[in-house]
Protein backbone atom coordinates (compact mmCIF):
# COMPACT_ATOMS: atom_id res chain seq x y z
CA UNK A 1 0.00 0.00 0.00
CA UNK A 2 2.59 2.52 1.24
CA UNK A 3 1.59 6.20 0.07
CA UNK A 4 -2.11 5.22 0.58
CA UNK A 5 -1.79 3.43 4.03
CA UNK A 6 -3.78 6.10 5.54
CA UNK A 7 -6.83 5.57 2.98
CA UNK A 8 -6.95 1.74 4.16
CA UNK A 9 -6.81 3.08 8.27
CA UNK A 10 -9.66 5.39 7.49
CA UNK A 11 -12.15 2.94 5.12
CA UNK A 12 -11.20 0.49 8.30
CA UNK A 13 -12.53 3.25 11.14
CA UNK A 14 -15.62 3.87 9.10
CA UNK A 15 -16.43 0.22 8.51
CA UNK A 16 -15.98 -0.21 12.56
CA UNK A 17 -17.85 2.99 12.66
CA UNK A 18 -21.20 1.73 10.73
CA UNK A 19 -20.39 -1.99 13.01
CA UNK A 20 -21.09 0.30 15.83
CA UNK A 21 -24.37 1.72 14.81
CA UNK A 22 -25.70 -1.25 14.62
CA UNK A 23 -24.31 -2.92 17.96
CA UNK A 24 -24.32 0.12 20.30
CA UNK A 25 -21.86 -1.43 22.80
CA UNK A 26 -19.04 1.17 22.16
CA UNK A 27 -16.71 -1.17 21.55
CA UNK A 28 -16.37 -0.79 18.25
CA UNK A 29 -16.06 3.10 18.48
CA UNK A 30 -12.98 2.60 20.13
CA UNK A 31 -11.58 0.18 17.74
CA UNK A 32 -12.66 3.21 15.08
CA UNK A 33 -10.50 5.64 17.30
CA UNK A 34 -7.56 3.39 17.15
CA UNK A 35 -7.73 2.83 13.65
CA UNK A 36 -8.28 6.58 13.17
CA UNK A 37 -5.06 7.05 15.16
CA UNK A 38 -3.19 4.75 12.67
CA UNK A 39 -4.25 6.96 9.70
CA UNK A 40 -3.25 10.11 10.98
CA UNK A 41 0.17 8.23 11.92
CA UNK A 42 0.24 6.75 8.50
CA UNK A 43 0.22 10.81 7.10
CA UNK A 44 3.16 11.26 9.53
CA UNK A 45 5.18 8.78 9.05
CA UNK A 46 5.46 5.95 6.50
CA UNK A 47 6.02 2.54 8.65
CA UNK A 48 3.26 -0.03 9.20
CA UNK A 49 5.03 -1.08 12.29
CA UNK A 50 4.13 1.62 13.88
CA UNK A 51 1.24 2.46 12.64
CA UNK A 52 -0.46 -0.62 13.97
CA UNK A 53 1.68 -0.18 17.26
CA UNK A 54 -0.16 3.49 17.60
CA UNK A 55 -3.39 2.05 16.15
CA UNK A 56 -3.54 -0.75 18.83
CA UNK A 57 -2.30 1.67 21.99
CA UNK A 58 -4.95 4.17 21.51
CA UNK A 59 -7.69 1.63 20.84
CA UNK A 60 -6.57 -0.41 24.22
CA UNK A 61 -6.49 2.94 25.60
CA UNK A 62 -10.33 3.92 24.26
CA UNK A 63 -11.22 0.56 25.44
CA UNK A 64 -10.07 0.11 28.80
CA UNK A 65 -10.26 3.58 30.01
CA UNK A 66 -12.77 5.99 28.03
CA UNK A 67 -15.19 2.94 27.27
CA UNK A 68 -16.35 2.53 31.24
CA UNK A 69 -16.27 5.78 31.87
CA UNK A 70 -18.70 6.51 28.68
CA UNK A 71 -20.55 3.61 29.96
CA UNK A 72 -21.33 5.08 33.31
CA UNK A 73 -22.29 8.08 31.84
CA UNK A 74 -25.11 6.31 29.89
CA UNK A 75 -26.14 4.27 32.57
CA UNK A 76 -27.04 7.15 35.04
CA UNK A 77 -29.84 5.77 37.41
CA UNK A 78 -33.09 7.66 37.59
CA UNK A 79 -32.37 8.43 40.74
CA UNK A 80 -29.75 10.49 40.13
CA UNK A 81 -31.01 12.04 37.10
CA UNK A 82 -31.53 15.78 37.36
CA UNK A 83 -33.67 18.19 35.00
CA UNK A 84 -35.48 16.76 32.40
CA UNK A 85 -33.70 14.03 31.89
CA UNK A 86 -35.62 12.96 35.27
CA UNK A 87 -38.64 13.60 33.63
CA UNK A 88 -37.80 10.53 30.77
CA UNK A 89 -40.11 7.56 31.57
CA UNK A 90 -42.11 9.09 34.12
CA UNK A 91 -45.78 8.47 33.99
CA UNK A 92 -48.87 11.39 33.79
CA UNK A 93 -52.31 11.91 33.53
CA UNK A 94 -53.75 13.66 30.16
CA UNK A 95 -55.39 16.62 31.35
CA UNK A 96 -56.51 17.68 28.10
CA UNK A 97 -56.39 15.47 24.69
CA UNK A 98 -52.81 15.14 23.45
CA UNK A 99 -52.48 14.71 19.61
CA UNK A 100 -49.28 14.92 17.22
CA UNK A 101 -49.06 18.74 17.71
CA UNK A 102 -50.50 19.59 21.20
CA UNK A 103 -52.04 18.67 24.01
CA UNK A 104 -51.72 19.22 28.23
CA UNK A 105 -50.86 16.29 30.66
CA UNK A 106 -50.14 16.32 35.05
CA UNK A 107 -46.82 15.52 35.40
CA UNK A 108 -45.20 15.08 38.74
CA UNK A 109 -47.62 17.71 40.35
CA UNK A 110 -47.48 20.25 36.74
CA UNK A 111 -48.94 20.78 33.80
CA UNK A 112 -47.13 20.21 31.24
CA UNK A 113 -47.79 20.91 27.19
CA UNK A 114 -47.61 17.20 25.43
CA UNK A 115 -47.40 15.71 22.05
CA UNK A 116 -47.74 11.81 21.05
CA UNK A 117 -44.56 10.18 19.90
CA UNK A 118 -46.68 8.32 17.78
CA UNK A 119 -47.85 10.96 15.06
CA UNK A 120 -50.79 8.94 14.35
CA UNK A 121 -51.72 8.32 17.72
CA UNK A 122 -54.49 10.86 19.63
CA UNK A 123 -55.01 10.45 22.97
CA UNK A 124 -57.97 11.24 25.31
CA UNK A 125 -58.52 13.03 28.42
CA UNK A 126 -58.21 10.70 31.43
CA UNK A 127 -55.36 8.09 29.61
CA UNK A 128 -52.29 7.60 31.80
CA UNK A 129 -49.06 8.37 29.36
CA UNK A 130 -45.39 7.86 29.72
CA UNK A 131 -42.88 10.33 28.68
CA UNK A 132 -40.48 9.19 25.80
CA UNK A 133 -38.64 12.11 26.11
CA UNK A 134 -38.83 16.47 26.77
CA UNK A 135 -38.32 18.52 23.61
CA UNK A 136 -38.12 22.35 24.79
CA UNK A 137 -40.99 22.43 27.40
CA UNK A 138 -43.17 19.74 25.57
CA UNK A 139 -43.33 16.19 26.80
CA UNK A 140 -43.68 13.58 24.17
CA UNK A 141 -45.70 11.23 25.58
CA UNK A 142 -47.39 7.74 24.55
CA UNK A 143 -50.04 5.93 26.25
CA UNK A 144 -49.68 3.84 28.88
CA UNK A 145 -51.56 1.06 31.02
CA UNK A 146 -50.13 2.70 34.05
Amino acid sequence: MGDFDWAAWLGLAVVLGIIEVTSLDLVFAMLAVGALSGSVTALVVNSLAIEVFVALIVAVGMLFVVRPIALNHLRTPRAIRTGVAALIGERGVVTEQVDRHNGRIKLRGEVWSARTYDPSEVIAAGKCVEVVEIDGATAVVYESEF
